[in-house]
C-alpha cells in the first residue's frame, strides 16, 4: 500500500490520546468486518485505488473519519477535510479551487472530506455537485443521521453509502489494549497494568465509540499514581470516580429518536413488556420529554388496544397527568406502569383500521348529503322538506335498535368497524353483529 499520510507526523505535545491512536492503515483498524473484511467491496476498492464519493454513515466513534485519511492515504491522494459546522459555500470554492490546481499540475486528484455533511443545506450539498461529476474531487461525507432523509438525493445518487456499525465491547477493549501497550503514540510508557474488568468497564461505558473509551482511559491513567516500581495498576474501582453516569446515544431530533420509539409502540404492540421497559428506559434517562413519550402511549392505547380493554386510554391519560404533576426523575414508574400494563392487555387495531377506512370514503368518495330522516327539523320549512322524516327513536324501540340505515344511500351496508375477539371488543362484537342483524329486519 501507498505510505500514510501520518508515517512521518509525529504528534504535538498535548494530543489527545484518541488522536494519537487513530489508526493509519487498515491494518491497524478495528471493526466494521462487513466493509473492510477480505473481499468485500469497499476494501477491494481501496486495495485498487477505485476511487468513488462515497457517505460514510454511523455512530460517533466508528471511524468514520479515520476511514476517510486512510483512503486517501492508500491511494496516493490529496486529502482536504472541513466541518459542514463551520464552512460554507466560500470555503467549498476555495477548496474546488485548491483541487482543480492539484489535478492540473501534479495529476492527483483530491479527496475531499465532509463531516457532519447533514448539516449542510441544500444550496451547500448542490455546490458539490458539478465537481464530483467532473472528476475534480472524489467527496466522502461523514454523517450520523440518515442520509436517505439528511443528503440531497441527487448528491445520494452519485455517492455510494457505507453504514459503519456500533464498535462491539470486544473491539473496543481491543483499542483500549493497544493503547496500553503502545509506547510511541500510546500509554506504553507509563507502565500501566490494567485489570481486566477495568478494561471491559471502560469499553462498555463507550457504548460502541472508540473516542470516548480513549478519552477515559486517558483521564483515568492520568489520575493514578505510580507505586514505588513506577507502575500503576488501573482496575474498576479506580474508575467509579470518573463514571458517574454514561452519556447514551440520542438526538431528540434526529433518527435515534424515531427509532427508540418505533422499538417501545413495537414491544408493546407485540405484549413484550420487558422490551417495553427496556426502550422506555433508554429514552427518559437520555433525557427524552416524558410528555412526549406520554402522547405516544396515549396514542397507542387506542390505535392498538382500542376497545380490547379501553381503561389503557385511562392509564395513558393518568400517567400524563403524573407527568405534569409530579415530573420527572418521580413520574418514570407511572409511565412504566403505563407500559406495562398496555403491553399485558388485549390487543385490537379495529378502530385504527375502521377510521382509516372511513377517512378514505370521507375524502375519496362523493360527499353524499346527510339522509333526510337523520336530520333535524327545527322550522317548518325544515320538516315540509321532510327533515326529520321517518325518523325512528331507537330508544322507543323493543331492542334499542331502530330499523332503519344511518348510512348514505350509495354507502349501505359498508362495515369500517370489525371487532375482533379479544378482551371486551369480543363482548361489543357480540352487541354489534346483534344490532346490525335488527337493523335488516
Amino acid at each position: 500500500m501507498t505510505p500514510s499520510l501520518f508515517d512521518d507526523a509525529d504528534p504535538l505535545p498535548g494530543t489527545p490520546l484518541a488522536e494519537r491512536m487513530r489508526p493509519r492503515t487498515l491494518e491497524e483498524f478495528v471493526g466494521q468486518p462487513h466493509l473492510l473484511g477480505e473481499g468485500r467491496p469497499l476494501r477491494q476498492a481501496i486495495e485498487h485505488a477505485a476511487l468513488h464519493s462515497l457517505i460514510l454513515w454511523g455512530p460517533p466513534g466508528t471511524g468514520k473519519t479515520t476511514l476517510a485519511r486512510i483512503i486517501a492515504a492508500a491511494v496516493g491522494a490529496e486529502f482536504k477535510a472541513f466541518s459542514a459546522v463551520t464552512s460554507g459555500i466560500k470555503e467549498i470554492r476555495e477548496m474546488i479551487a485548491a483541487a482543480e490546481r492539484t489535478r492540473g499540475q501534479y495529476g492527483r486528484r483530491t479527496i475531499l472530506f465532509v463531516d457532519e455533511i447533514h448539516r449542510f443545506n441544500k444550496a451547500q450539498q448542490d455546490a458539490f455537485l458539478p465537481h464530483v461529476e467532473a472528476g475534480t474531487i472524489v467527496l466522502i461525507g461523514a454523517t450520523t443521521e440518515n442520509p436517505s432523509f439528511e443528503v440531497n438525493s441527487a448528491l445520494l445518487s452519485r455517492s455510494k453509502v457505507y453504514v459503519l456499525e456500533p464498535l462491539s465491547t470486544d473491539e473496543v477493549a481491543s483499542i483500549i489494549r493497544r493503547a496500553l501497550a503502545d509506547p510511541a503514540r500510546g500509554l506504553g510508557a507509563s507502565q500501566t497494568d490494567a485489570a481486566d474488568d477495568a478494561v471491559r468497564a471502560i469499553a462498555v461505558y463507550a457504548n460502541g465509540d472508540a473516542r470516548v473509551a480513549l478519552n477515559l482511559l486517558e483521564q483515568a491513567v492520568a489520575a493514578l499514581d505510580p507505586d514505588e516500581a513506577g507502575r500503576r495498576r488501573l482496575d474498576a474501582a479506580t474508575l467509579t470516580d470518573l463514571v458517574e453516569r454514561r452519556a447514551l446515544l440520542y438526538d431528540k431530533s434526529g433518527e435515534e429518536h424515531y427509532n427508540l420509539i418505533s422499538a417501545l409502540h413495537k414491544s408493546i404492540r407485540n405484549s413484550d413488556a420487558d422490551a417495553a421497559m427496556y426502550w422506555l428506559a433508554r429514552m427518559l434517562e437520555a433525557g427524552e420529554d416524558p410528555l412526549y413519550v406520554a402522547r405516544r402511549l396515549v396514542r397507542f392505547a387506542s390505535e392498538d388496544i382500542g376497545n380490547a380493554d379501553p381503561r389503557a386510554l385511562q392509564v395513558a391519560l393518568a400517567a400524563k397527568d403524573a407527568v405534569h404533576f409530579l415530573g420527572m426523575p418521580e413520574a418514570n414508574t407511572a409511565l412504566a406502569q403505563a407500559v406495562t400494563y398496555m403491553s399485558a392487555a388485549p390487543k385490537s387495531n379495529a378502530v385504527y383500521v375502521g377510521y382509516g377506512a372511513a377517512a378514505r370514503d370521507a375524502t375519496r368518495d362523493v360527499a353524499s348529503p346527510v339522509p333526510l330522516h337523520l336530520r333535524n327539523a327545527p322550522t317548518g320549512l325544515m320538516k315540509e322538506l321532510g327533515y326529520g322524516r321517518e325518523y325512528r327513536y331507537a330508544h322507543d324501540e323493543a331492542e334499542g335498535v331502530a330499523r332503519m340505515s344511518c348510512l348514505p344511500e350509495h354507502l349501505e351496508g359498508r362495515r369500517y368497524y370489525e371487532p375482533t375477539e379479544r378482551g371486551l371488543e369480543a363482548k361489543l362484537k357480540e352487541a354489534l353483529d346483534r344490532a346490525r342483524a335488527l337493523r335488516k329486519t
